[in-house]
């Protein structure tokens, strides 16, 4: 899954595959825009076949948070 997720994120921000990690901050060290996460997530929602609720979009620091947003979202 973690692959898939970089691979999502690199459609959108211009970063070394090794820089994404799980403790990667997704606007600190990438520099994601709002506007990349929003992005993100709604390929996160197509691929994954989740819902991310906008709400919690802004609660979402890593790329960790989105694994874990994610896998609660898939269960």
């Amino acid at each position: 899954m973690m692959d898939r997720i970089r691979e999502i994120i690199l459609d959108y921000v211009e970063a070394e595959p090794e820089q994404i990690t799980e403790s990667t901050s997704l606007r600190n060290d990438i520099g994601a825009s709002s506007f990349d996460l929003m992005n993100i997530a709604m390929a996160l929602e197509e691929e994954f076949g989740v819902s991310l609720p906008d709400s919690l979009l802004p609660k979402v620091k890593t790329v960790g948070d989105l694994v874990a947003l994610i896998n609660k979202n898939c269960a």
